[in-house]
């Protein structure tokens, strides 16, 4: 070893030994302080989330337990109405058959049923809308939900659009 290397280790082990200051321990990446192959990354059921549209611009999104599902409008169903002004929430326990409306939305420009994607029975409606319809144009896909339904039929789910076709049915890229 030569004179250099023996003057500039002990100084060295030292400094690495140190801990860093906030500041320089912000600095450096969280994955960089586990060694290579111990960071993994977390997948979700097909399950969890699923989101799924109609071509009369509906969505329904499945819940976690895969039995209950919210159903809305769509963000370009939203753009499209304008400013909503009243939404027609369904009443609690009602049958509703997929295509059938479970509620309306009313602009300034017109107003439109909102078919419901899958069968199933109305669990709740969004008792947000009740007091700021306005909501659905801030967070149409979002907390803007129209009911929340326990599905009769999980399969008929399959015959919905995914998120890239219905972009497509839509003139989205």
């Amino acid at each position: 070893m030569s004179a250099v290397a023996r003057s500039v280790r002990p100084f060295a082990s030292r400094v690495l030994s140190q801990k860093l200051p906030l500041a320089a321990a912000c600095r450096v990446s969280p994955a960089t302080g586990f060694p290579r192959g111990s960071v993994r990354s977390f997948s979700q059921s097909p399950f969890m989330e699923l989101k799924k549209y109609t071509e009369s611009h509906e969505w329904i999104e499945l819940a976690a337990d895969g039995k209950t599902a919210k159903v809305g409008i769509t963000e370009y169903a939203a753009k499209s109405l304008g400013d909503v002004v009243f939404v027609e929430l369904p009443e609690v326990d009602a049958e509703i058959a997929a295509g059938e409306p479970v509620g309306a939305v009313e602009s300034v420009k017109s107003a439109s049923d909102v078919n419901c994607p899958v069968s199933g029975t109305v669990i709740q409606g969004n008792a947000i809308l009740e007091d700021n319809a306005k909501f659905i144009n801030q967070s149409p896909e979002g907390d803007a939900w129209i009911a929340e339904i326990k599905i009769a039929d999980a399969a008929e789910l399959d015959n919905l659009l995914d998120a890239e076709a219905y972009k497509q049915t839509v003139g989205e890229e």
